[in-house]
């Protein structure tokens, strides 16, 4: 016999009814060990229904254990996956910064250059004009200087021979 076809029950035990016999044992003992198979039937069911329930409420545990362990595990990878994109998003971030920092310092360099330019072409103008004034002066003192010889020339033809004494 299986389990699930036979079950056998307390009250089974104290309602069932042996028949008598010679030589047969006794009905007092008989009795008072069926009350002890019906006692135990009843502790066993009572601990069977509290395992039983026991497992149920284990079972559910477990499955909202399962459940978070699971919303964790999704967690995790969506926060990795979030970190991934963040740090990607950082990276182009940062190529961005270092192409417009890279131009900037184009731009600058460029503008710098343009400004050595212009006063390289102006310190040669003004070299230009320094020089062509030098020649003016030049000229105008060389001018001055024969007019000088010129005049003394004259003074020294006017005064014939004359010597300085006096």
């Amino acid at each position: 016999m299986t389990d699930e076809t036979f079950h056998l029950t307390p009250l089974d035990v104290r309602r069932y009814d042996f028949r008598t016999a010679l030589r047969g044992y006794e009905r007092e003992h008989v009795d008072q060990f069926r009350e002890q198979v019906a006692t135990e039937l009843e502790r066993l069911g009572r601990l069977t229904s509290d395992l039983e329930a026991k497992t149920r409420s284990l079972a559910e545990q477990l499955k909202s254990f399962r459940e978070r362990d699971q919303a964790l595990n999704e967690a995790l990878v969506s926060a990795q996956q979030l970190r991934a994109e963040m740090k990607q998003q950082a990276e182009k971030e940062s190529e961005l910064i270092l192409r417009e920092a890279r131009a900037e310092a184009a731009r600058i360099t460029d503008g710098a250059r343009a400004n050595v330019r212009s006063i390289e072409e102006e310190f040669a103008a003004i070299d230009r004009m320094r020089r062509g004034y030098l020649a003016q002066l030049r000229m105008h003192v060389e001018r001055q200087l024969a007019e000088i010889s010129a005049a003394e020339s004259m003074n020294a033809g006017m005064n014939g021979g004359e010597t300085g004494q006096g």
